[in-house]
């Protein structure tokens, strides 16, 4: 689990860098493992063979010393002695000093000029009989082979040299150098080939990336290069073919938008016009013959006070009173003639009067607008609040309602709250989806925007925004009814 959660904190971390910085890190940290690999490798084989040397050095020069010694000491010859001494440190720059013992540990000849060090005899000592005898000593200068050979098998004494490790560390230190820097410069020229790399690989990349985010926003004119004809090509290739592809389908979608739009309003305008007319017909046909049958029955019942049945009239009267309110509020309902005649503000307040008598709901009607709208945003905004104080009675169970029409510069601004039960605007189904949705076409039609807050048990507020300018004015505001 620990190291899921490492491998996922990790991918995070490395999914977030750039395509240029992975390649980049790649690169360089594959230079660098390597140079760091090659340099600790040379470093071990430098010390392992330069330490085997020193060790050779010291054996073959201690038993140099030891087999030029025994003359002048059997001779008792200590100049000769401090010749040979001195000669050995010439000739061999690693040797830090020399000297020589008897077989009682006394020295005879030393190379240090400011006195022997009396602690360095018990360090090293070679047993009578045997080939040599190494020690290695640390000192302020470094680690020193310390080489004990016995003369004439330890007879006369024995000789000894300290040999430094000074010339291998600056041997290894040179190395180590001259490695890093070599490093280096492989690591700067391997960030200007990974920098060149990562030109070539990411450059048709960002392009796609880019002609992807236009595409995103609707540009189907953009295409991508096809630079190399590797798999990248290959990709650059598709993807025109799918912008392409994209653009044909968007050609299509706007037409078909244009002719659902085109649809739309006709259906729209065929259903007014068709209300228009049954309203005309109702108010000048059928409440005229209504009107002439109320007023011939009223006549029979006043001439047949002597009739057998009186009341007949009367209740046959009263159907015909009754019938032609019924046909009066179909006629109403279907275009109300104050829309017409006197504007939207006059219609608004209208039904708003006549749905709060009704069904004994409080609202409250704002209109803020100077002078009359054009006739087709009038009818939109008067059917997508009539819709919505509908959707209020059959839905909301509402205590009061309020609408607020005002115009702001180019644009009319509607709003109908209510303080009912609220409903959930994303659940798209049911009848109340279906009145939405025409309420929201009438006004995208408008070129406008409808929408919706709602909270379960807060209410609802519907907002509506048409701009005026894009409304197509006619001659008059509306076709007034003929009376």
């Amino acid at each position: 689990m620990m190291l899921q959660k490492i491998l996922q904190r990790f991918w995070a971390i490395a999914g977030a860098v750039s395509v240029r910085a992975k390649i980049l890190g790649i690169v360089l940290g594959f230079i660098l493992l390597l140079g760091v690999g090659v340099t600790i490798q040379a470093r071990y084989a430098l010390t392992a063979t330069m330490t085997a040397q020193l060790d050779e050095q010291s054996v073959s020069v201690s038993r140099d010393l030891a087999a030029r010694a025994a003359d002048p000491i059997l001779l008792n010859n200590l100049l000769g002695l401090h010749d040979l001494l001195d000669e050995t440190l010439a000739n061999n720059p690693n040797v830090r000093y020399a000297f020589f013992v008897d077989p009682q540990g006394q020295v005879i000849a030393h190379t240090f000029d400011g006195g022997f060090p009396l602690d360095l005899i018990a360090l090293n000592s070679a047993a009578t009989g045997e080939h040599h005898h190494t020690a290695l000593i640390q000192t302020n200068e470094g680690l020193v082979w310390d080489t004990a050979v016995p003369i004439l098998d330890g007879k006369i004494g024995a000789a000894r040299i300290g040999l430094s490790d000074a010339s291998m560390q600056s041997a290894v230190s040179t190395l180590t150098a001259q490695l890093l820097l070599t490093i280096l410069l492989v690591s700067a020229a391997g960030i200007l080939v990974a920098v060149f790399l990562t030109w070539i690989l990411t450059r048709p990349i960002m392009g796609l990336v880019t002609t992807t985010q236009a595409v995103a926003k609707g540009d189907f004119s953009r295409r991508v290069p096809r630079w190399a004809n590797d798999e990248i090509g290959d990709l650059a290739t598709a993807f025109n073919a799918m912008t392409e592809e994209l653009a044909h389908t968007d050609e299509l979608r706007r037409e078909r938008e244009v002719l659902r739009r085109q649809l739309l309003e006709k259906v729209i305008a065929t259903q007014e016009d068709e209300r228009r007319r049954i309203a005309r017909e109702l108010h000048d046909s059928t409440s005229q013959s209504l009107t002439s049958l109320i007023v011939g029955l009223r006549l029979m019942e006043t001439n047949c006070a002597q009739c057998a049945s009186p009341t007949k009239a009367t209740d046959l009267r009263q159907v015909a009173s009754k019938t032609l309110d019924e046909v009066h509020e179909l006629s109403m309902r279907l275009r109300p003639r104050v829309l017409d005649d006197l504007g939207l503000a006059a219609a608004l307040e209208r039904l708003a009067h006549e749905w709060q008598a009704r069904y004994k709901i409080p609202v409250d009607v704002v209109i803020q607008l100077e002078e009359r709208l054009p006739g087709e945003l009038e009818t939109a905004l008067y059917r997508i609040v009539q819709e919505t104080l509908t959707n209020i009675v059959r839905h909301a169970q509402a205590k009061s309602a309020s609408i607020l029409i005002e115009k702001h510069g180019n644009t009319v601004r509607a709003i109908v709250e209510d303080d009912g039960l609220g409903f959930d605007p994303t659940a798209q189904r049911g009848e109340r989806h279906l009145g939405l949705l025409g309420m929201r076409e009438r006004a995208e039609l408008l070129n406008g925007t409808l929408t919706i807050e709602s909270t379960p048990q807060r209410g609802t507020s519907v907002f509506i925004e048409i701009p005026i300018a894009a409304v197509t004015r006619d001659a008059s505001p509306s076709r007034p009814l003929a009376i």
